[in-house]
């Protein structure tokens, strides 16, 4: 269990979108603008996409609280749900990055080219263009493009698998300073 709390600080880490210290609706807000933003998206679209994500913080982040969460709060929740029912937290956890994904995807050809994949980081406040790309390129794209699949998977494996043997993109990308 101790692995998965390392990874999940990590995470949560990561969803500080302003680096503030917790988790707040203000990450939401800038997440979703800068998203929206930096994609050009048209009027219609940009609202659907920051509708889904403030859908996708509500649903899998905050879970139904309201206000500020603190580290320890999302680690223990996580913590609470993975050992009340491992099968159930993975399936979430499904759930949760093939939505994450797909809203992702804005033109909805199944995978990620690099653009999209630093786009998304940097509208979550991870704006190291260098370490970005990198992290995409540990995904070995083929012709500049990863299946979300692949993505998806990588994600779940990081926030559900306790085998420290198994190599983790996710945790590794956000140990080298991602």
């Amino acid at each position: 269990m101790d692995y998965l709390i390392t990874k999940w600080k990590i995470w949560y880490n990561s969803l500080d979108v302003n680096h503030d210290g917790t988790i707040s609706m203000e990450d939401v807000e800038e997440s979703r603008q800068k998203f929206t933003s930096l994609h050009h998206l048209a009027a219609d679209q940009g609202k659907k996409v920051e509708k889904n994500f403030e859908e996708w913080w509500n649903k899998y982040i905050f879970r139904g609280k309201t206000g500020n969460i603190s580290q320890d709060e999302f680690v223990d929740a996580l913590k609470k749900q993975f050992s009340a029912d491992k099968a159930k937290f993975v399936n979430e956890m499904t759930e949760c990055f093939n939505t994450f994904f797909d809203v992702i995807d804005t033109n909805k050809d199944r995978s990620i080219s690099e653009d999209e994949f630093l786009i998304a980081f940097k509208a979550y406040g991870h704006e190291n263009v260098a370490l970005d790309s990198k992290f995409f390129q540990a995904y070995n794209p083929i012709d500049g493009l990863v299946p979300l699949r692949k993505i998806v998977e990588s994600w779940i494996q990081f926030v559900t698998s306790e085998d420290s043997s198994i190599t983790d993109v996710v945790k590794n990308a956000f140990e080298a300073g991602v």
